[in-house]
């Protein structure tokens, strides 16, 4: 069988969850029926390093999504592409305009990783977005319940929708457990008597850290305790300042973005999610690979989907710090016996989203949406 060549589209390999997951879908594919390609605009990004040396990977001499369309196109050309597969509407957007152009026979297959939408404005958007879908042979939604934001939102027609989760690269995990190291100005954090609590992703409103730091000036109130935050963002300065005016400077750490998170997770009692809302909550189903019990919201749809409803973690109501602190003194409260259960059930559940799992569904709607 000819290998089927195919496009994959992003505006940068950053530090985010679509980067992310076309790392894994990358580096898992089976290059014995397909040639992947890596196409961004001319940026530098965190996980580039992490991608296998056999991909070929092209930059496109530009930075701005807006000048991409017509570079693009002429890669699709050169490279022959059957397949041009992005993610996130605005690059889905050039991927399909720059497939229209490229005047070839390729196809778009467009990524959709997040629950939109809402507002009149942002309805109106996504309405536009449906209309520009109609051009793409096939649409991924990463759960069940952005699927149905896509039909009722996008208008898109629901026949032409795939559910894949993301897939989860559950043996790099295990393997920056094993042979990662904390850094070591990091490391006094964790020799201490406290218990740890710690969470992970980008400072910014939707993750609502801010209600996991209110909660944990009330778990502090009971118990010696740690909290510790990976990421950055636009909300580090409001959150530091938050933490100061609560007296928790001394026991909140900003530890930035981490390349191994893994480590971090695996030396904490227990990992909490206070956001919103999350289309898939890529990091919970980390943090069950990494063997820490979970607290999360109940961020529709996916950290509901991730968790199934709470049966393999506890959840707690939005905005609640209350809640949030109870499930969190809860998990902390555990026997040995009771967490390594709650522990084994997380590492069973994550088998679902495991990225040869996964990648082998990407492999066959890719063969289907050319059949």
């Amino acid at each position: 069988m000819e290998k089927k060549r195919i496009i994959f589209f992003i505006y940068q390999m950053g530090a985010g969850g679509a980067a992310r997951t076309l790392l894994n879908i990358l580096n898992n594919i089976d290059q014995s029926k397909f040639t992947p390609i890596l196409v961004t605009l001319n940026y530098n990004g965190n996980y580039e390093k992490y991608l296998n040396s056999d991909i070929k990977f092209i930059k496109l001499d530009t930075k701005q999504l807006r000048s991409a369309i017509f570079p693009l196109a002429k890669v699709i050309r050169r490279e022959k592409a059957d397949i041009v597969f992005s993610t996130i509407p605005n690059y889905n957007t050039v991927a399909i305009l720059g497939r229209l152009f490229s005047f070839t026979r390729a196809k778009n297959i467009v990524r959709e990783a997040a629950y939109l939408g809402g507002s009149r404005k942002a309805d109106l958007k996504l309405r536009l977005y449906g209309l520009l879908y109609t051009f793409s042979s096939r649409v991924i939604a990463l759960s069940q319940g952005v699927r149905n934001n896509i039909i009722s939102r996008y208008k898109v027609d629901k026949n032409k929708i795939e559910v894949i989760y993301n897939p989860v690269d559950v043996q790099k995990i295990k393997t920056g457990i094993e042979k990662g190291k904390l850094k070591e100005e990091h490391k006094a954090l964790f020799n201490g008597s406290e218990k740890i609590i710690i969470t992970a992703g980008r400072l910014v409103d939707d993750k609502d850290q801010q209600t996991l730091i209110k909660a944990f000036a009330k778990i502090r109130d009971k118990m010696n305790v740690r909290l510790i935050i990976l990421g950055e963002g636009e909300r580090e300065t409001e959150l530091k300042e938050l933490a100061s005016r609560l007296n928790l400077q001394d026991v909140i750490h900003f530890l930035g973005f981490q390349e191994n998170p893994y480590i971090y997770f695996s030396q904490a009692d227990v990992f909490c999610l206070t956001s919103k809302r999350e289309g898939f909550g890529h990091v919970l189903a980390e943090a069950l690979a990494a063997g820490v019990p979970v607290v999360s919201t109940k961020a529709e749809p996916g950290a509901v989907e991730v968790l199934d409803e709470g049966k393999f973690g506890l959840m707690c109501e939005i905005g609640n710090e209350l809640d949030v602190a109870d499930k969190i003194i809860q998990a902390l409260a555990w026997t040995d016996a009771e967490r390594n259960t709650v522990i084994e059930k997380g590492l069973e559940r994550v088998k679902t989203f495991h990225a040869k799992t996964i990648v082998r569904q990407y492999e066959k709607m890719f063969l289907e949406t050319l059949d």
